[in-house]
């Protein structure tokens, strides 16, 4: 199994940095071929370009090596595994700016006309978010409606064929302690395993 492990957080040493690290390990531990990226520490641009702003035809080659490497490796994967931080209820620009490069009609999707139904084109059936938080749940529920939880469940992720889209947060990060953080390692472990299971 081809699953793709993408993190962003532009800290090292940060506590996304440590989820990567053990959702990477525990795939490879169990026979998955891992293709990972840390998007911060690659350079990736997230600026879309002008010519990048096509919804419906299919998008052309990739003037850019980076670029059309993800793409190429998207479109390969048998699942996805996202790692971000919740700012302000939204993913670090760095993703949301790979989605909208890599992500694209020819890639991603089908779409014939814009007001059309897509046809999702990702041979990756299912997706794994894990994200952090310092919002407590009730929160993030009852004030902002899990904005996060509408981008990847309800727009991104299936738009593009995948229809198993599972979610973990772990919350609140900043106040935590070594014995939490320890547990919460263990948990996207458990996670990633039983993405591929």
């Amino acid at each position: 199994m081809r699953v793709g492990v993408y993190l962003a957080h532009p800290k090292p040493g940060s506590f996304n940095h440590a989820l990567f690290d053990a959702v990477v390990d525990e795939l490879r531990e169990h026979g998955a071929e891992v293709v990972a990226h840390d998007l911060y520490a690659e350079g990736f641009s997230p600026l879309l370009t002008a010519g990048e702003t096509e919804t419906v035809a299919a998008s052309g080659t990739a003037g850019d090596a980076r670029l059309a490497l993800h793409r190429e490796e998207v479109a390969a994967l048998d699942a996805l595994v996202l790692v971000h931080p919740n700012w302000w209820g939204m993913p670090p620009a760095v993703l949301a700016g790979w989605v909208q490069r890599v992500m694209v009609p020819g890639v991603a999707y089908k779409l014939g006309t814009a007001d059309g139904e897509p046809v999702g084109l990702l041979r990756a059936g299912r997706a794994l978010v894990l994200n952090t938080s310092d919002t407590p749940e009730t929160r993030e529920r009852e004030e902002f409606g899990d904005p996060l939880e509408r981008i990847w469940a309800a727009c991104v992720l299936p738009y593009v064929g995948v229809t198993d889209v599972r979610r973990r947060v772990f919350r609140t990060v900043t106040d935590s302690s070594g014995a939490e953080r320890a547990q919460w390692l263990r948990q996207a472990r458990q996670d990633a395993a039983a993405l591929i299971g």
